[in-house]
């Protein structure tokens, strides 16, 4: 019944994954009891105009479900569904066919029940010697994988680079090269970094990393030209070819990022699916699994703000970014120029432990300056952009499009004879990780004046600027207009961050 089955099994039909078979245990069950209440479909239907290979069989003959298997591994071209029509809890006398053992016991006079019905005649968790023996299958199992073992053994032997390539895939390794390379390329943009969107700085990552990882696998659901996700090395995998690097998951967030845990448990590659930051609540429950599981999935999200303008608050994410934050495991970094972008993209890929969201503008933003130590710092999520001469008074502290307002706002504020530290955060996950040294360095607790700006939500800001500090971000949800008026009338602009910081 649930949206990702359609959106999954659709995409699954598209490609023709001839090697996918599943199964739908078909009792007319649910919680709730009978179905038909609430469940008409004409599964069988649906399923073969997603273009799979469908087989219906009785679920309880084990003759039929094993010819429906040998069936669908022979269907090469289209996924299979098994339909197996079964009785909920078959053999029970009184509750079978019923919810009444949907997830509950059945009960000890049932089971005793269940048992006479069945012709079981053991105890509890007996299993009788001859069912064991054909089940315990370790002997079999022990012979293929010494026979895969020697199989791989060959096949590293006459293509030892091959092998290598796998094994350090396999095992999430990075190639011996990536370190510097990545660095590098970091170092160049600090010396010659364009006036450019983050998200087209996003873009310009991918084209520098994807060369060194032919594992990075991409893809977008329906918003590659916005989501800038696509290089000049894309390849789109389609029925015909799996040899891309690029998955079109048409509009299908929820489905995206379940397919990205999935190649991510598998191993292998590095896959990063695109949309909209509003649209991750479509996915929002793949997020939360990639972060449960402590997968290598990789998130872009573009058009981070009301800054996307008059498409309106139906796509000016406002919460989002919040939440992300809020979901534990989950790094989530909102760069303010294509340095902080490429950190973050590096930082992405080089974790192994859990997922990455990466929020990008759809506007422009200035690059900022940076010496060898600011550089560096930037992978720490948190660092001193600019300070003072004199010991600070005052903190502004943002993320993404709004340290630009900070940076003007220290300008100001310095010429009026304050003493003013600019820091910015691009992830606030990371730099919680970091020692309580260096937290101390960078926002120091003797310093109670702060003021946080970031277009988004306002009260996750109050952990670092206290209740008496002062945050300037969204209270409300956005409106249709130009980004330049939207960000004027909801208060982010140079006076009111100068006036907020005055005031305290």
């Amino acid at each position: 019944m649930e949206g990702i089955s359609h959106e999954a099994c659709s995409l699954a039909g598209t490609l023709g994954l001839g090697k996918l078979v599943a199964f739908w245990d078909d009792n007319g069950i649910s919680i709730d009891g009978e179905v038909e209440g609430w469940f008409t479909d004409d599964t069988p239907a649906r399923f073969k105009a997603y273009g799979w290979h469908v087989i219906s069989v009785d679920g309880h003959n084990s003759s039929e479900i094993k010819a429906a298997i040998t069936a669908a591994k022979a269907e090469t071209t289209k996924p299979t569904i098994i339909c197996c029509k079964t009785t909920i809890g078959f053999g029970s006398p009184n509750k079978q066919g019923t919810h009444d053992c949907h997830g509950a016991p059945l009960g000890a006079d049932e089971i005793l029940a269940t048992r006479k019905a069945l012709g079981w005649n053991y105890g509890d968790f007996e299993i009788p010697a001859d069912i064991y023996a054909d089940w315990d299958n370790k002997t079999d199992g022990q012979a293929a994988e010494a026979a895969w073992d020697e199989k791989f053994a060959a096949y590293a032997s006459a293509f030892p680079e091959l092998a290598s390539e796998y094994k350090r895939r396999i095992n999430s390794e990075m190639p011996a090269d990536w370190a510097e390379k990545s660095s590098q390329y970091i170092r160049d943009l600090q010396a010659d970094s364009a006036n450019i969107a983050t998200r087209k700085a996003s873009q310009n990552c991918i084209e520098a990393f994807a060369p060194m990882l032919p594992e990075l696998l991409g893809g977008s659901a329906d918003l590659a030209p916005s989501n800038l996700t696509m290089w000049s090395g894309t390849k789109a995998i389609t029925a015909d070819d799996a040899s891309g690097n690029y998955l079109h998951y048409g509009v299908r967030e929820f489905a995206m990022s379940a397919i990205i845990n999935g190649m991510a448990l598998h191993k292998g590659f590095v896959p990063y699916g695109a949309t909209f930051l509003m649209f991750m609540e479509y996915a929002r429950n793949g997020l939360r699994m990639s972060a449960l599981m402590k997968q290598r999935a990789i998130q872009v999200f573009t058009h981070d703000s009301i800054g996307l303008g008059e498409d309106g608050p139906t796509h000016q994410p406002v919460e989002q970014i919040a939440s992300l934050r809020l979901t534990p495991n989950m790094n989530t970094w909102r760069p303010c120029d294509s340095v902080e972008s490429a950190v973050s993209w590096k930082s992405a890929i080089e974790r192994t432990d859990g997922p990455t969201s990466l929020i990008f503008s759809r506007q422009n933003l200035k690059p900022q300056p940076r010496d060898a130590q600011q550089l560096s710092d930037v992978a720490k999520g948190g660092y001193i952009l600019l300070d003072s001469e004199k010991t600070p008074e005052i903190i502004l502290i943002a993320t993404g499009s709004e340290v630009e307002l900070a940076v003007q706002a220290h300008a100001k504020l310095t010429a009026q004879g304050k003493a003013v530290r600019v820091v910015s955060i691009p992830c606030t996950d990371v730099f919680e990780k970091q020692s309580a040294q260096y937290k101390e360095s960078v926002l120091p607790s003797a310093i109670a004046k702060r003021v946080a700006i970031e277009a988004g939500i306002a009260d996750y800001w109050y952990k670092y600027v206290g209740l008496n500090g002062k945050v300037i971000g969204m209270t409300t949800f956005g409106e249709s207009a130009p980004a330049e008026q939207l960000f004027e009338m909801f208060g982010f602009t140079v006076e009111n961050v100068v006036d907020a910081a005055n005031s305290l």
